[in-house]
């Protein structure tokens, strides 16, 4: 059976686009996981259709990864496909002189420099987030006081039936962290943001100012898969975890960041395993200290 789901994916998109028991911790910003049944690189919108055609007709299950930001997956890997909507998918451009349209692997850094270029700001607060703009409408990411729903203007996705569709901003019904496209498990293909004319140098300005916030605040030198853990209500979680007591508090490979205590990072050969105790160690903890439970940011992937 594995034989001819491989052979069909194979007739999708080509050889050089299917790899098996490909290990993920190469696709990763934690540096962690085991290997992945498919790992397969889609380089149209109808490929990607075509793919999750056979995924679903041979009952393979698959997950939609960006560029592995935000994800733990298991030491044991997943048993399915990890389909990568990434570089391969990654156009960018400018429409209308104040919109951009970027395909769902373009980076938000990418983007922002994009903005940069045409002098559009309204952009600057993401372009530090590690992440695609795939993951960033499904999570509705945000930093800095800002949050892609305020520049986001629509959003064309697959839904579960194969069917493409184009949402506009307020029929994705984006809150923290939060999207219908996370509810009903659509994928994103691309989505168009709208900007404002503004100063080249007051942009890069603004981008330059929080990046020197990112770098001295975060531990940006060690692998991790970015925040560990939501904001809760009225608190930040890395305060919480500091008053705690946590800093610097390590499982196996897996340690609090001593830089920004909202970090888990991979402080040298950490495993799933690692980061996954460490984190059930904080959020007990946390919630014997102050009655607050800590909820995850980041996805977990495959059997822990």
């Amino acid at each position: 059976m594995k034989k001819e789901i491989e052979n069909k994916l194979i007739d999708c998109i080509g050889i050089e686009n299917v790899k098996l028991e490909e290990p993920m911790e190469k696709h990763t910003t934690f540096r962690i996981g085991g290997p992945a049944d498919y790992f397969l690189c889609p380089q149209t919108a109808e490929e990607l259709k075509a793919v999750i055609h056979v995924c679903k007709e041979t009952g393979t299950p698959y997950f939609i990864l960006g560029n592995g930001s935000n994800l733990l997956v298991s030491d044991k890997g997943y048993r399915g496909a990890v389909i990568q909507i990434w570089k391969n998918m990654s156009e960018v451009s400018v429409e209308d002189e104040t919109k951009i349209r970027a395909q769902a692997g373009a980076q938000l850094s990418k983007i922002a420099s994009c903005a940069l270029e045409q002098s559009l700001e309204g952009f600057e607060f993401a372009a530090g987030i590690p992440g695609t703009l795939g993951g960033a409408v499904v999570m509705n990411a945000g930093a800095y006081g800002g949050e892609l729903k305020d520049v986001l203007v629509e959003a064309t996705v697959l839904d579960t039936e194969g069917n493409v569709r184009t949402l506009k901003n307020e029929e994705l019904e984006l809150g923290y962290r939060h999207s219908i496209v996370k509810e009903k498990n659509y994928i994103v293909l691309e989505a168009v943001i709208e900007l404002k004319k503004g100063s080249a140098d007051s942009i890069k300005a603004v981008m330059d100012d929080l990046k020197e916030k990112r770098v001295s605040k975060q531990p940006l030198d060690r692998p991790s898969a970015g925040s560990t853990f939501k904001r809760p209500e009225g608190h930040f979680a890395g305060k919480l975890i500091m008053d705690a007591g946590l800093r610097g508090f390590q499982v196996g490979g897996a340690q609090v960041s001593e830089k920004h205590c909202g970090f888990v990072v991979n402080a040298g050969g950490a495993t799933a395993e690692d980061v996954l105790n460490l984190v059930k160690a904080v959020q007990k903890k946390v919630q014997d200290e102050f009655g607050i439970l800590l909820e995850t940011e980041i996805k977990f992937l495959g059997e822990f």
